[in-house]
């Protein structure tokens, strides 16, 4: 088992709000759509390195969706399929992998903020043998952080 976190993102927009977008994950075919946009590449051009940006656009254009789950090409890994296994509202949404590689969970966390805002934070426990582990938890760690700040922009209105 190897254990992956994100740093703690902050999002502008009520976690109700956070949390309605996330759990339902047709909504996030929203993201998909603001990367053709070019005002919000300029945005993300300030907060994400170019080639890191030109990473996560080509992985949005490989992504499908339903409300419970979500599928892409991750580069080295391979096809990937996440499925929403338990919600708790207003609060964690968890996913198990499917017909993955390497077989792991995902959270998200949300928390509200005083100011209005949203707190999130990502976490992946994936079960990877020793071996395997040195080769796969660079990609790991840079995926779930490249996750988080790609949530942590999207538009919750």
């Amino acid at each position: 088992m190897a254990k992956f976190e994100s740093t703690i993102k902050h999002s502008p927009y009520e976690v109700s709000k956070v949390y309605a977008k996330l759990s339902d994950l047709n909504n996030l075919s929203v993201i998909r759509e603001k990367f053709n946009d070019p005002a919000t590449l300029e945005k993300f051009g300030g907060q994400v390195p170019a080639d890191k940006l030109e990473t996560i656009k080509q992985q949005l254009e490989t992504m499908t969706f339903d409300a419970d789950s979500i599928s892409m090409n991750v580069s080295p890994i391979g096809n990937l399929c996440v499925r929403v296994v338990e919600r708790e509202p207003e609060k964690c949404i968890k996913f198990q992998s499917e017909n993955s590689p390497i077989s792991f969970r995902l959270w998200i966390q949300v928390l509200p903020v005083s100011t209005g805002g949203t707190k999130m934070k990502l976490t992946i426990d994936a079960d990877v043998n020793p071996f395997i582990k040195a080769m796969v938890s660079k990609p790991l760690k840079e995926g779930i952080e490249r996750m988080a700040d790609v949530l942590a922009a999207i538009p919750y209105e």
